[in-house]
């Protein structure tokens, strides 16, 4: 492996800075709060020059550089596959975690600008028929298909990023890590979703994004169209995660402000479309990521409080009611995970931690209590397969309906 040696940032690559004539361009800021520029001479669908600019460290200024050298000539099918990997390989820094966000950065920018460019070729490919609103057969005074006026029908048509077209929105805490938060969250989605519901999961632990792990999403990448963020599609459930963007061990160094950024891209920036309901997996405590949260879904319809039945953890889980309270989230209940362990030859409950802590404070503190869920070394082994099945069990079904019923009470 050759030594990590950046480009020194007094010494800019040839092709950094502004091109003249560029007809494809993108600008976008990362999670790590670096922000980079790519313009593109494009030729049809084939690069011909490339150049771009960035804030960031020495580092990014490498990765930029070396992504425009080597997207010179390649066409519009041949970029889909261009991967910060390549980027990374060039500079012979595979193993340089710290290169990691600077080449993902870099590609997914250039990625953007692509993406502009082809969309543009689309609509200059589409046959004139007056006063177009992007649907076949207009007419100059309406569309046809849709009967809005020309003029409107594109300012009619709302975005399909951010949260203003999610009907309900849904935090999963916990005051404590590993209670199996992450684990609710993931099969409170599935189960919504197998119900025919449109769902979206959303992850913003930003330390420990582990839905992706839980899906058998981990080879997926963050993928972007324009300025918005996709988010992965099973079926009916749209995934959106950090992890998508990190690697397996790849750690999130960050601070305050550069958490909230990722927090309201999420949220703003990702193309949900229509969605009956928005699960958010929450991370442990009551942080920066859940202020920035609550600012950027703007409304929230409930709150879940995921606790395991011992003291220790449920001291925490009332901290996140008492924040919940404070910040004006309505609290739909309390999930007490690991009540007990069920034997699979005798059907005999033993409990492993003290019995009832959750249920106890839900009745202390005056919330609904959802249900208690066993400890099953099948959920386990599930989530790590990539296959949770915990929502085809009694007990979560039960904790399921509680909620939906407390949901209906909301009005939500």
């Amino acid at each position: 492996m050759s030594e990590w040696n950046p480009i020194p940032t007094r010494i800019r690559p040839e092709n950094f800075g502004p091109m003249k004539g560029a007809n494809a361009h993108a600008r976008f800021t990362g999670p790590c709060g670096d922000t980079m520029e790519f313009w593109l001479f494009m030729e049809g669908v084939h690069i011909r020059e490339a150049s771009f600019t960035t804030d960031g460290c020495d580092t990014s200024v490498a990765c930029g550089s070396v992504a425009a050298h080597l997207s010179i000539d390649r066409s519009l099918g041949e970029m889909k596959s261009f991967r910060p990997e390549e980027v990374l390989e060039a500079l012979g820094w595979q193993e340089q975690e710290e290169a990691q966000h600077c080449a993902l950065l870099a590609t997914r920018t250039l990625g953007m600008a692509l993406a502009e460019h082809e969309a543009r070729l689309k609509v200059e490919a589409e046959p004139e028929t007056g006063a177009s609103c992007g649907q076949g057969g207009c007419s100059s005074e309406c569309c046809e298909s849709c009967g809005t006026p020309c003029s409107e029908s594109r300012a009619a048509q709302p975005s399909l990023a951010g949260p203003d077209r999610v009907r309900q929105r849904i935090l999963v805490l916990s005051g404590k890590g590993g209670v199996g938060k992450s684990t609710v969250a993931t099969n409170l989605a599935m189960a919504l979703a197998s119900q025919g519901l449109m769902t979206g999961l959303l992850d913003v632990d930003i330390h420990g994004p582990s839905v992706p792990k839980l899906l058998g999403l981990e080879g997926e990448s963050l993928l972007s169209e324009g300025e918005d963020l996709l988010p992965v599609e099973l079926g009916n459930l749209k995934v959106m995660s950090l992890g998508f963007a990190l690697g397996a061990d790849q750690p999130a160094i960050w601070r305050g402000p550069m958490k909230a950024g990722v927090v309201e891209q999420f949220v703003k920036k990702v193309q949900w479309g229509e969605l009956d309901v928005l699960v958010v997996d929450c991370p442990p405590g009551t942080g920066d990521e859940h202020l920035s949260l609550q600012q950027a879904l703007g409304r929230i319809d409930g709150a879940v409080i995921v606790t395991t039945p011992q003291e220790v953890a449920v001291l925490d889980a009332r901290k996140a009611v008492s924040f919940c309270r404070a910040a004006q989230i309505p609290l739909l209940g309390v999930v007490e995970n690991m009540s007990g362990f069920t034997c699979p030859h005798c059907a005999t409950v033993t409990p492993i931690f003290q019995e009832a802590g959750g249920q106890r404070m839900a009745e202390d503190m005056g919330l609904p209590f959802l249900g208690s869920l066993a400890l099953d070394p099948k959920v386990g082994s599930d989530g790590d397969g990539g296959k949770p099945r915990l929502y085809a069990s009694a007990d979560f079904e039960r904790v399921l309906q509680a909620l939906m019923g407390e949901l209906e009470a909301c009005g939500a």
